[in-house]
């Protein structure tokens, strides 16, 4: 049986320890073990020349010094943890995807090092966002704010009960609302098609529909958590483009992924792809894994 674990993924840099940061303290509300990981790599061929072990020794005392920092990070922030770190040998994204295989949660930064200025997000928590088989957090540079509601994004897929269930359990941990949002684009005759906007035509009788059916499904959520406040947002925007403009005020935004059948690479979606690179809050990428059931 696998041992519930917070996993966080740290280099080093800024961001990371702003991840680790948001981990010890996730892992110290879920009561479970923290687990710092580092992934390095070197050179097979420079092994062979001479200098090829001081090169494997100093490449570990760094690694080594990376995760007794980040160590004293979590300490920091949340003392009654049980803290784990480990060192990883090989390319960081394999090896991330394996260990963190049946964790509660991966915890990322944003950026890594190197890459270009301009690139919000990194290559590799971009990969592993899209690929890590159970839930995934991505941290914003700024230390993430610790109030506000736990925004949720929610479509017509089966992967919006995994995005309540996960917005409904982290709410009420941490004392806060939930804020669903749900975007839909009313329904226009063909003959104004061409020259109307969908987003700007008032539809009050199609809202109220879609706001019914939205509180249908939201209502075993309710039941289940009577103390946790539900606010539905509907909005004829993107949903992308309204849950970057939540995300200013929420400690959290959670968000689906698509279903194993999809493409590969593309199983995040344009949605989820968009909030990495422009939330200004953490972003939670849910797996149909976590659900247990309203």
């Amino acid at each position: 049986m696998t041992t519930k674990t917070v996993i966080v993924a740290t280099d080093g840099t800024d961001t990371s320890l702003h991840a680790v940061a948001w981990a010890a303290r996730e892992a110290e509300r879920r009561a479970v073990p923290l687990r710092i990981v580092h992934a390095y790599d070197w050179d097979w061929r420079e092994s062979r020349l001479d200098i090829g072990n001081d090169y494997i020794d100093i490449a570990r005392e760094v690694a080594e010094g990376i995760v007794a920092q980040a160590g004293r990070r979590a300490h920091t922030v949340a003392p009654r943890i049980t803290i784990q770190t480990d060192l990883l040998v090989g390319h960081a994204v394999p090896k991330l995807l394996e260990v963190s295989d049946g964790a509660e949660l991966l915890v990322l930064g944003r950026r890594g090092r190197g890459g270009f200025a301009g690139l919000l997000l990194g290559s590799v928590s971009q990969r592993l966002a899209v690929h890590a088989t159970c839930p995934v957090v991505v941290v914003h540079d700024e230390s993430a704010p610790d109030s506000g509601p736990i925004t949720a994004g929610v479509d017509d897929s089966p992967s919006a009960e995994d995005v309540l269930q996960i917005a409904f359990e982290m709410a009420s941990t941490r004392g806060g609302p939930v804020e669903v949002v749900h975007s839909f684009l009313p329904p226009v005759p063909l003959w104004l098609q061409p020259s109307v906007n969908p987003r700007d035509v008032a539809t009050p009788d199609f809202d109220a529909y879609e706001r019914n059916r939205l509180e249908e499904r939201l209502a075993p959520w309710r039941d289940k958590y009577p103390n946790v406040p539900a606010e539905v947002v509907m909005t004829h925007e993107s949903i992308a483009a309204a849950l970057v403009e939540r995300s200013r005020h929420a400690q959290l935004v959670v968000v689906g992924s698509r279903d194993r059948g999809a493409v590969a690479g593309a199983l995040l979606g344009s949605t989820g792809l968009q909030l990495l690179h422009h939330a200004y809050c953490p972003v939670l990428i849910a797996r149909h894994a976590v659900r247990t059931g309203a």
